[in-house]
């Protein structure tokens, strides 16, 4: 927005209601490059139905006092600006400004009495509120009134509302009656707000939370109603606009939300914008899931449309689904900015679980630096291939008509895929592709201009890298296309250059709906967001298609056919079966996706001869193979391969008896015995055992008794 620096060049405003308010007025910015405020202005003779229309704010009713005041006689200025006053007057929200809140500073009361016989009662109404504006009757034009306000949102110092309907504080002289409400059903009640279910439904589980508190009866039955329709209003009016500018607007979030903030690093000439965020609940769920297992990144969401790319942290849950427990907001991927908020990220889970570690972290980029992953979190690093599938089959759908075309191209790309482990050279096939498909110029100029210069760099990840599988990498897709859907909202696409919308969005509607996507599924309610949520992945989908509506075409191994369970009459084709790349006609597979049928065949044909097997099984055998192509004459590091792959083997034998048993006491029994020696009971606050006891031991036992007494007493003052 332009800086206006004359008032000449301020239009008059004369709304037509009998009372205004600020909503309806044209705000410009007055002042000077350094040092503006909103500045509108208004005839002089309006400025009473102004006020009166400011202070009947529904959101933050109040009334206006003045401040400060002063006047000027006509003519007592022989030169003057076209900003001089002939009155002056500083108008304050009659909440404040005694108490401003966390983190800001106490003005002294004021000097003289206000008349509080129309205003709350005090101290309440000494809510630090920091709203207020100043109205100048110009000097050069007696009939016009500047109004310039410097702060236009009813909140404290520190950026929190502080009075009204959408304070979170104001809970009013009955706050000792209020029910017993913890973090989990408050966290309950959030989270069905942001998900949009009705009300009645919402205050009835809310209901049935409280009363394991405090039992039942009316007037809890009405304070929880007060307090769910009081939660609703919050968070329905609540906006993710903290202020005007955005980089202003993370500030404040940042200052509001400490603690789910692991990294903050804010833009500067050296350094780059950076902010890691993660609730205590995501803390949980990482130190719960990813301790001695993985963690996966979808790491460049976003990033043609977002002002910074987001990087999200995920971990399998009990079900292996892909649970979010972190964001990286940057658009920075140098490695020591990556080091930096990796580091933190590993501080914070350790500060609560000193031995926490991850046994494996799955990337989904090639560009992705993979030195801080291997310094800091001290694991392997595996390379998951959904977003090269999506992206590729995404193109081919949208550029190419014929579907034969379409499922022959992406054939051809899978082989090339395939010929990382001995197949022909890359430059050949793609020469081969090119000419083959000549006449396809949409997608061949995608192609050759987006991944032709790079293919080398991701072909060659794969090659050195293991491979994740496929229930991986579809809990992944699962996840990004559930993101997707969340923000990608054709509502909010004028809000996709706003950082603070997009954590406002993380923080809220995506937060809530994994929250409780896992509290159903835990607690075995809310039904129907628990079968969603276990149904939410193409691999658990796949497991509920039997067996028998599968035919496989044994002959010449060209397609599949499976039966749909939802319409007999209709039957899906799945072409090159039993490969990554394999191409379905379904419209969740035409949408770029990892589907049900692709992975049930595949899953059918790992069990068939006449099949390649799946890629990651191929990268697995391909590393087991690469230990045993050691030198015999190397004979220390033949043993160390040796030995590497007899610890896997071991650890995969256990791994498939136990998932593979039907009762985990025949795995048990199987188990060797273990000796151990037993361990003595402790002596401490134990009396002594022996019959006879030393003539100096019974001084010392008196003394030991009292220093125990007196930290005891100790233990007790603290708790007073």
């Amino acid at each position: 927005m332009a800086i206006v620096e004359f008032i000449g060049d301020l239009p008059v405003q004369d709304p037509p209601e009998e009372e205004f308010s600020a909503a309806d007025l044209t705000w410009t910015k007055f002042g000077t490059a350094e040092h503006h405020d909103d500045a509108a202005l208004i005839p002089y003779d309006r400025v009473d139905e102004f006020i009166i229309g400011e202070g009947s704010n529904l959101e933050c009713p109040t009334r206006f006092h003045i401040e400060r005041g002063r006047k000027r006689k006509m003519g007592s200025l022989k030169e003057y600006k076209d900003d001089e006053y002939l009155e002056y007057r500083m108008y304050w929200c009659s909440f404040g400004p005694e108490n401003y809140g966390e983190g800001g500073s106490i003005l002294p009361s004021r000097r003289y009495r206000l008349n509080t016989r129309n205003r709350a009662a005090r101290p309440q109404s000494m809510r630090g509120c920091t709203c207020n504006f100043v109205v100048k009757r110009l000097y050069a034009r007696p009939s016009l009134a500047l109004i310039i306000y410097h702060e236009r949102r009813h909140v404290n110092k520190s950026g929190f509302v502080c009075h009204g309907p959408l304070d979170r504080d104001a809970i009013g002289p009955g706050a000792k009656t209020v029910p017993y409400i913890c973090n989990e059903i408050q966290q309950q009640t959030m989270s069905m707000i942001y998900l949009g279910i009705p009300e009645e439904n919402i205050l009835e589980k809310h209901i049935e939370g409280i009363q394991r508190y405090c039992g039942s009866n009316a007037k809890v039955n009405s304070l929880a109603s007060q307090y769910v329709h009081k939660l609703g209003m919050i968070i329905k009016r609540s906006t993710h606009e903290l202020d005007l500018d955005d980089q202003a607007s993370i500030r404040m979030w940042v200052e509001r939300n400490k603690k789910s903030i692991f990294i903050y690093q804010d833009t500067s000439e050296k350094d780059s914008f950076i902010l890691g965020i993660q609730t205590e609940w995501q803390l949980q769920q990482m130190i719960r899931f990813g301790h001695c297992s993985l963690i996966a990144a979808d790491s460049t969401f976003g990033i043609k449309r977002l002002k910074y790319p987001l990087c999200t942290l995920l971990v399998f849950d009990s079900r292996q689904h892909a649970l979010p427990v972190a964001w990286v907001i940057t658009r920075s991927f140098a490695k020591p900015d990556v080091s930096k908020w990796m580091k933190a990220l590993l501080d914070r889970a350790r500060s609560v679980e000193p031995g926490w570690k991850i046994n494996g972290f799955l990337i989904d980029d090639a560009a992705a630096e993979t030195d801080p992953i291997r310094d800091i979190f001290c694991c392997p690093i595996l390379f998951s291939l959904w977003r090269v599938r999506r992206s590729w089959l995404r193109n081919i759908v949208k550029k190419c008509n014929n579907i034969e075309v379409q499922r022959e191209i992406f054939k051809r790309l899978g082989n090339i895929v395939y010929g990382i482990w001995g197949g022909n050279g890359t430059l050949g096939a793609l020469e081969e592709l090119t000419q083959d498909f000549v006449d396809q110029t949409a997608f061949m100029e995608y192609f050759k201009s987006s991944w032709v210069p790079k293919i080398e760099m991701w072909l060659s990840t794969m090659r050195s890298l293991p491979l994740a599988s496929q229930e991986a990498s579809g809990a992944i897709e699962a996840y990004h296309v559930k993101m997707k859907v969340k923000l990608f909202d054709d509502s909010h696409l004028g809000a996709l250059q706003r950082v603070d919308w997009l954590v406002h969005k993380l923080t809220t509607e995506l937060h809530s709906s994994y929250w409780l996507d896992r509290y159903a599924d835990e607690c075995d309610s809310f039904q129907n967001v628990k079968e969603e949520y276990i149904a939410s992945t193409s691999w658990h989908r796949a497991l509920q298609i039997p067996d028998s509506a599968v035919s496989l075409d044994d002959k010449d191994h060209l397609y599949a056919k499976v039966l749909s369970q939802k319409d007999s009459s209709t039957v899906h084709l799945v072409w090159n079966p039993g490969s990554e790349f394999s191409f379905c006609d379904c419209a969740w597979s035409m949408q770029g996706n990892l589907c049900k049928h692709i992975i049930k065949v595949n899953m059918i044909c790992e069990s068939r001869q006449g099949y390649q097997p799946s890629m990651s099984f191929q990268s697995f055998k391909e590393l087991l193979m690469s230990l045993l192509k050691k030198p015999m004459d190397d004979s220390v590091a033949l043993d160390q391969s040796m030995a590497w792959t007899m610890q896997m083997f071991d650890q995969i034998r256990k791994l498939v008896e136990v998932t593979s048993s039907n009762d985990i006491g025949t795995v048990v029994n199987n188990l060797p015995l273990q000796w151990v020696s037993k361990k003595g009971r402790t002596g401490v606050g134990k009396p002594s055992t022996s019959l006879a006891l030393p003539s100096g031991s019974i001084d010392t036992n008196r003394a030991a008794a009292a220093r125990k007494k007196n930290r005891k007493r100790k233990r007790l003052s603290r708790l007073r």
